[in-house]
């Protein structure tokens, strides 16, 4: 089977026309997950006429055993704690302290790095559009959604364009909607779906989040120009 998107912004522009009941309203956020999420958001964003911003996910790795996820820290100090491998692994306060710390500098220099100096859109009471390039496992996207959700949003609408079908209904109990626009049987894993799926790059993700924070301002500004009826 031939890919489905030439590349992460062809993706986004064919992701966004599924996804206009959500345009032009006040109400709704979107959030990238950096760093290939974000130029599937930005075209989402763009076209949703959204604002868009990143949210950064730090898995929390054992020690000796890092592919495994004791939890996980979040955009805004999330934290997110998985119960089953702390307690089979007895893992002690002091341990993940140390872990979060380390997790959260790194957070934070990518925060800093990414917005330059931009104050993170705040999605409490907002309907947020999670954007990611795709989903294999979707523990990730898991540990976005369940950090997420103590921010308080109203409601969390996981989106990708090609996703493994399972993992995509597996998310519909942690998400309140998923959108996944394509989901082969052969998955196989995500960049397979794409003719060009180059790494983005932290200087793409800057240049790309710039100009959807300057796109949205020109935006508002044109329609508190319109006359008032």
């Amino acid at each position: 089977m031939s890919a489905f998107y030439h590349d992460r912004f062809d993706a986004g522009r064919q992701f966004a026309a599924q996804l206009s009941e959500y345009a032009n309203r006040k109400d709704v956020v979107i959030l990238a997950l950096p760093r290939g999420g974000v130029p599937v958001a930005f075209e989402v964003a763009r076209r949703l006429k959204s604002p868009l911003d990143v949210f950064l996910v730090r898995k929390l790795g054992l020690p000796g055993y890092e592919e495994l996820a004791m939890g996980a820290i979040a955009s805004g100090g999330v934290r997110v704690i998985n119960e089953d491998v702390v307690r089979q692994f007895r893992v002690r306060e002091n341990i993940m302290e140390a872990a979060a710390q380390e997790q959260l500098e790194e957070l934070a220099r990518r925060e800093g790095a990414y917005r330059q100096g931009r104050e993170p859109i705040d999605v409490t009471g907002k309907m947020v559009i999670l954007v990611d390039d795709g989903l294999a496992t979707g523990s990730t996207m898991r540990a976005a959604v369940l950090a997420l959700r103590q921010l308080e949003p109203d409601a969390i609408i996981v989106a990708v364009p090609v996703g493994a079908a399972d993992t995509c209904e597996n998310l519909r109990d942690s998400a309140d909607v998923v959108i996944c626009l394509e989901t082969p049987e052969n998955f196989s894993a995500v960049g397979r779906w794409y003719v060009d799926f180059t790494q983005t790059t932290d200087d793409e993700v800057c240049e790309l989040l710039n100009q959807s924070a300057h796109e949205h301002l020109e935006d508002a500004g044109k329609k508190a120009a319109l006359p008032r009826p």
